[in-house]
Order: C-alpha cells, then sequence, then structure tokens
C-alpha cells in the first residue's frame, strides 16, 4: 500500500452496523432463542417476543446517555422469559455459553470491513473503536476476525459508562490517541449513525464518514456505501 495525498492519520471505527453486521447479531440471539425453547420446552415465539421486549427495557432504562451493558440485559431478558413462564430459570453458567456460542457462529462483517482495516493498518494508520458495546464483547469478535492487533485502542461505553454521543466518549479515544500524536483534526470516524456517531464526532473535532445514507447529514465530511471507499479518502491507494 502507498500513501497518495494522506488527509488522515486516523480512523475512528463504530462496531456494529459498520464492522459487523447487525443482521448477524440478531440472528445470533435468534438462534439461542430457538435452542433455548426447545431445551426448555417453551413457546418459541413467546420467549422470543418477551426476551426482546425485556431486553428493550433494559436498554432504555439508563438515565441520558448513561450506558446499560448488554450481558446485564441479557440475563435480565433470559430470566423474564422463565417468570412469564411460571418457571425457575436455569443457571446462568448454562444458558449463557449457548448464547456466546450462536453468536459466533452467525456473526459476520459489513462487505469490505476486514479488508479495509488491514489495509489501513499495512500502510501505518492510526486506528482506534469507539462503540457502545461491552468491553468482553467487542474482544471476542475482533479476535474471532482476527483483526484485534490493528486497533491501537477499543474504546467501549461499558468502560467509559456512557453511550455515544455523549463528548466522555470521544474524549476518552482522544486522549489514548493523544498519546500517539494523533490530534483530532488528524482523525476521521466511521459511522452508520447520524446523531450518536456523526454528530458526536464532530463535536470534538474529528471529520467524520457516515457508512450508508441514513448516517449522511450536515456533518458529515463524507458519504460512503462501500468501507473500501475510505481507503480514497483517507489517501492510501494500493
Amino acid at each position: 500500500m502507498t500513501d497518495t495525498a494522506r488527509r488522515y492519520d486516523a480512523v475512528f471505527w463504530d462496531i456494529g452496523g459498520v464492522i459487523i453486521e447487525l443482521a448477524s447479531i440478531r440472528e445470533g440471539y435468534a438462534a439461542f432463542l430457538g435452542e433455548l425453547a426447545e431445551e426448555h420446552d417453551l413457546d418459541p415465539e413467546a420467549t422470543r417476543d418477551r426476551w426482546k421486549a425485556a431486553l428493550g427495557e433494559h436498554f432504555r432504562a439508563g438515565e441520558g446517555t448513561e450506558y446499560q451493558t448488554a450481558r446485564e440485559g441479557y440475563r435480565k431478558a433470559t430470566e423474564a422469559v422463565f417468570e412469564a413462564a411460571g418457571r425457575e430459570p436455569p443457571a446462568e453458567s448454562e444458558w449463557r455459553p449457548v448464547l456466546e456460542r450462536c453468536s459466533d457462529e452467525t456473526l459476520r462483517t459489513e462487505p469490505g470491513a476486514v479488508e479495509t482495516i488491514r489495509a489501513l493498518d499495512e500502510a501505518g494508520v492510526y486506528q482506534a473503536v469507539i462503540s457502545d458495546v461491552d468491553t468482553a464483547e467487542a474482544e471476542s469478535m475482533f479476535e474471532q476476525l482476527g483483526i484485534a492487533d490493528h486497533f491501537a485502542h477499543v474504546t467501549t461505553s461499558e468502560a467509559v459508562g456512557y453511550k455515544k454521543p455523549d463528548s466522555r466518549m470521544f474524549e476518552t479515544a482522544l486522549a489514548k490517541a493523544a498519546d500517539h500524536g494523533i490530534d483530532p483534526a488528524d482523525g476521521v470516524m466511521v459511522g452508520d449513525r447520524y446523531g450518536h456517531d456523526i454528530e458526536g464526532a464532530s463535536a470534538l473535532g474529528l471529520s467524520a464518514i457516515a457508512y450508508g445514507e441514513d448516517a449522511a447529514g450536515a456533518e458529515a465530511d463524507h458519504v460512503v456505501t462501500d468501507l473500501r471507499d475510505i481507503l480514497e479518502i483517507v489517501g492510501v491507494s494500493e
């Protein structure tokens, strides 16, 4: 890989909907709930509906931008399924490995994501992650995909305690980047949600790449539908 006219020295990535395909996460949930219902003789549709409702209630329970961990949400949602059926829930040690296995088996990346991350790394571009996710989940996905070593650091909402667009998410990531000589003006954020990723990054001085038209808006410096186009935007070419 060679530099053309290098525009950015750093790329900050979101995970869900940018690196990881959201549909694959939902498929993992569905596979887990199917196995759970079969194993415990539960109604599959009722199991799915109650689990999704309880998980949604959990994530909405935080005040403002306060982050509610997915791990705790999965526990609450699974317990709610059995409570609704008038049954005692199984131990977490029984169902948690099933959820993790199903999630691993269905995990898929957005087209061009891994290819682009590896190309940027080869070109020496600083890369990091700013995402509303549990730390262990992010680490597990990156290890499975073989891209963990391409990121200088991963800033998660679990670690910070807040979710985007809270400025603390971006400030935490930029403080880490500053230790490597990266200034906000040197970096660009890649996100699929305008209010969370694009506006949040712009407010802290980062440029922003909207992945998909739904993320486009006045604060987006670039809009792409193919993640491989990021290479040209950054100023890296083969």
